[in-house]
């Protein structure tokens, strides 16, 4: 397999999660706001709750995503220079995903995030649903 079109792959898993881990508790709020019972659910809350500690835990310990390793390293074994620049659509979601801050800035941020993840658990308990 063509090792930039995997790397390209990897870059779109990786916005796919960001993309959830953003708008899910969007989603979640305003679903609640309206009286949905799936905000009760405790499968996918629970599996956003785990990527936001996940990420905190990573940001806390100076690790980088095990996702960004993959694409780096696939896209030099292909000789590209990372990120990428080879498309238009990889140019654009690494400039979408990835933003040059100190590193405390991400652990502040995402930190804040989870702890307000944890809290809607006490605002939207999880309940049975049927």
């Amino acid at each position: 397999m063509n090792l930039i079109l995997l790397a390209n792959a990897i870059l779109v898993t990786h916005a796919m999660i960001v993309a959830f881990a953003v708008t899910f508790p969007v989603v979640l709020w305003v679903a609640a706001a309206r009286g949905k019972s799936w905000v009760h659910a405790a499968s996918w809350r629970i599996t956003h709750l785990m990527l936001c500690a996940f990420v905190t835990m990573q940001a806390w310990f100076g690790q980088i995503c095990p996702l960004t390793i993959w694409e780096h390293q696939l896209r030099t074994q292909a000789g590209q220079a990372s990120p990428a620049t080879d498309s238009f659509i990889a140019y654009w979601l690494q400039r979408l995903i990835f933003f040059d801050a100190p590193p405390w800035v991400f652990t502040a941020g995402y930190s804040a995030f989870a702890l307000l993840m944890i809290s809607s658990f006490w605002f939207i308990p999880i309940r049975r649903v049927r």
